[in-house]
């Protein structure tokens, strides 16, 4: 049943994630791009997690947490870099 709902989710996110790349590749702007790659990190992240799920290991669990940090300061400088043009001051 597990292995049901982890296909089901995983084709799911797979879904979603060429659906960012559309967006990713079309964007009319520079924020909807930086908005994508956001989109895409989460979603990275939720496949390494169903990969945790499914392998039953914590060891994804924890490099999940460091690719959301990872993505999270890069999304931020990419927000800075856009704003000011610049990342450092």
């Amino acid at each position: 049943m597990i292995s049901t709902a982890i296909a089901i989710a995983g084709g799911a996110i797979c879904l979603a994630i060429l659906l960012t790349l559309y967006r990713l590749a079309v964007g009319p702007d520079a924020t909807d791009r930086v908005l994508a790659l956001d989109t895409l990190v989460i979603e990275t992240i939720a496949l390494i997690v169903l990969g945790g799920i499914a392998y039953g290991t914590a060891m994804y669990f924890e490099a999940a947490l460091l690719f959301a940090m990872v993505g999270f300061v890069t999304t931020v400088a990419f927000c800075k870099f856009l704003l000011r043009g610049n990342v450092i001051e």
